[in-house]
């Protein structure tokens, strides 16, 4: 039975920990790299960044990220609640135990897409760019319907991928549009957040492939089995590193600091599926959520620190 008698506040709360608003922190840091990226003013020789305009943009380009993580969880755990009351690992999630009321998370994703439409409005209000009002529902319609594709393919988890893989392009786009065409890094760095996350989706996948089977639903692990999702996983976490390269090699503003990040986020990667391999999803914290934690703020900082010297 859902509960009705819960304050505003305490059906945020529980809203915010339900769909982890912290982990918004895997795709925020790659958005802040590729506007840093887009910026004018930022390459040798120039001017450097107006501030004063530039700060503006990414206080909005935060609060947009972490708005459209929000309708995109809310909308995977009101689509997947029936999945999730069968399966052991997900039934005490505030939908299917019964402690959020569907209506509150419908009302919930309601009002974070209408404060998210505000945000990407400011930029045109502001700062004359009407493109992340123009692309902002069919962007969150994009991101939104993840949760459907497991009932139909194991692509799945690269549908995943190239939700997240937006955010540097849309961050690009918010800050300055031609950007998007002009500089093939930021599509590098889209390919690698696709590759990333495609591929830790997999590992991940691996805690309900008992489930999966059960329910009829699709993965990778489920079509290729343990070993050969591993293997898909290794090999896009190998194109992504392939990708980071590529980006520091053609754009000139990436030097030694960020090339040292690089190298350090194959390390990470290669750690991390040692550690699947050797304690399966014991450890899978520690695999997913650690590990990539560290690359994406890692990669994040060390990009921007490298741009701005």
């Amino acid at each position: 039975m859902s509960r009705t008698d819960t304050s505003p506040i305490d059906t945020f709360l529980l809203i915010a920990a339900d769909i982890k608003i912290a982990h918004s922190i895997f795709a925020l840091p790659f958005a802040l790299l590729a506007a840093f990226l887009a910026a004018p003013g930022n390459r040798p020789g120039e001017a450097g960044i107006d501030w004063s305009h530039f700060g503006g943009q990414l206080v909005l380009i935060v609060l947009a990220m972490v708005c459209a993580r929000t309708v995109a969880m809310l909308a995977n755990r009101l689509l997947d609640r029936e999945i999730d009351r069968h399966n052991p690992r997900t039934a005490g999630r505030a939908l299917p135990s019964g402690k959020l009321s569907p209506r509150m998370a419908l009302v919930a994703l309601l009002l974070s897409t209408i404060l998210f439409m505000l945000v990407c409005s400011a930029f045109g209000f502001i700062y004359s760019n009407w493109w992340p009002a123009i692309l902002g529902l069919p962007v969150l319609g994009w991101i939104s319907v993840y949760p459907l594709l497991k009932r139909f393919t194991a692509l799945c988890h690269l549908y995943l991928g190239s939700s997240l893989a937006l955010s540097p392009l849309a961050a690009a786009l918010a800050i300055q549009p031609e950007s998007v065409m002009q500089q093939p890094a930021l599509w590098l760095l889209a390919g690698m957040v696709m590759c990333w996350v495609a591929g830790f989706d997999i590992i991940y996948a691996l805690q309900d492939l008992e489930t999966d089977i059960k329910q009829g639903l699709h993965s990778i692990p489920r079509r290729f089995g343990i070993s050969g999702g591993m293997w898909i996983s290794r090999l896009l976490h190998m194109i992504a590193a392939a990708c980071l390269f590529a980006a520091w090699w053609i754009d000139d503003r990436f030097g030694l600091t960020f090339l040292m990040g690089v190298c350090c986020i194959a390390g990470l990667l290669i750690f991390e599926h040692a550690t699947v391999s050797r304690w399966g999803t014991k450890k899978n914290a520690l695999a997913f959520f650690t590990v990539n934690g560290i690359i994406s703020c890692g990669l994040g900082a060390l990009g921007i620190i490298d741009i701005l010297l």
